[in-house]
């Protein structure tokens, strides 16, 4: 039963990183319905997660495409007369196969299979396993926080709007009622730099990947750029809506793949061309600085002092022994918000998390 608890709280995971409201107690809820029903059979197990993860009407295209990718497929539509009962249970997990179901395996199974998945550091992936990955991630609808902007809307709730309020005394001959007005909010901006130089290979597609889903999910709110010996701004190409699609036009973008690390020049020209005021700025690398490790510092300074949060990815992070040893790093670690890692899924789907809670 712990292994199944397992199971489905990383599916609910899964599902609020895709914007499902599948919070604590939905999934108590979900895990107290389990109990008293058939856990491999795969209709039962889809109904019992719609019924009680799902909070309105839109995440329940999110739950199916979620559960498709989580459990291998969605058959919850088909009759519960056409489905068969499997009495057979896997004791290993073959998280090096091909992650198809096969016929009448447990779907328990299927998702542990995922859920180990989810974890491993994608330079240690099987092209197979990568492209499952990259499939799931594919699947995230990135959250972002809000924040207020100068706008005022019509509300119930706050600050007097004495001009309509005026207008409308004027119009009926009396003040029948007071109107209010309140700010409304915008998506924070990301600004995202993905270092695509040749320490950061293994990382760098499933990274730009990451940056598709956020592009995709916040497009107006959302600038990418690569970083290596020069900077390329690549939002316009990531704007695609096939993934494939759009890496292949990052890819021609691109001049200076696997190339060398140059941040704090990097960084200092995208200061001088762009305004990081009031974003949350995104720095995907593992801080292997080939120039001035000073000049990085000076510029990560420059930057704390602009942007609203400063976040650095570093893939080397998930590693409990990991140690912020670089120039680069320890050029950049004062000035840093969060320091997080970015060697898997989860990490993916955790910064998502801290994106939306920014």
């Amino acid at each position: 039963m712990d292994e199944l608890a397992a199971t489905m709280t990383g599916f609910a995971r899964t599902l609020r990183a895709a914007g499902v409201g599948a919070d604590h107690e939905r999934t108590q809820n979900l895990l107290r319905a389990l109990d008293h029903l058939d856990v491999t059979d795969r209709a039962e197990v889809y109904w019992a997660g719609r019924l009680t993860l799902c909070a309105t009407p839109d995440d329940l295209p999110r739950y199916d495409r979620c559960f498709a990718a989580y459990f291998g497929g969605v058959r919850g539509r088909e009759s519960r007369t056409a489905m068969t009962t499997v009495t057979r249970h896997t004791t290993t997990l073959d998280v090096e196969g091909d992650g198809e179901q096969g016929e009448g395996e447990p779907i328990q199974a299927v998702a542990s299979r995922r859920e180990v998945l989810r974890h491993r550091d994608v330079a240690r992936l099987t092209e197979d396993e990568r492209a499952e990955v990259h499939r799931m991630l594919s699947l995230l609808e990135a959250g972002r926080a809000q924040r207020r902007s100068r706008r005022y809307q019509s509300a119930h709730r706050g600050v007097l709007d004495q001009r309509r309020t005026i207008r409308e005394a004027l119009r009926r001959g009396e003040v029948a009622r007071l109107r209010r007005k309140a700010h409304t909010t915008r998506p924070r901006k990301v600004e995202l730099l993905v270092d695509i130089s040749g320490s950061m290979a293994p990382y760098s597609e499933t990274l730009l990947r990451f940056a598709h889903a956020l592009v995709r999910s916040e497009p107006r709110a959302t600038r990418v750029y690569s970083v290596g010996t020069r900077l390329t701004a690549i939002t316009a190409e990531l704007r695609h809506r096939d993934p494939g699609t759009a890496l292949n036009e990052v890819s021609r973008a691109i001049p200076d793949w696997s190339g060398g690390t140059r941040l704090g020049e990097e960084l200092r020209e995208y200061l001088t061309r762009n305004a990081a005021r009031g974003a949350i700025v995104v720095i995907a690398s593992d801080g292997w600085e080939r120039g001035d490790p000073a000049l990085l510092g000076e510029q990560m300074a420059r930057l704390a002092r602009q942007a609203h949060r400063v976040i650095w990815v570093n893939p080397h992070k998930g590693y409990e022994d990991y140690q912020p040893l670089t120039g680069g790093m320890r050029a950049a670690l004062p000035y840093l918000d969060d320091l997080v890692a970015g060697h898997s899924l989860a990490a993916y789907e955790e910064l998502s998390e801290r994106l939306a809670d920014a």
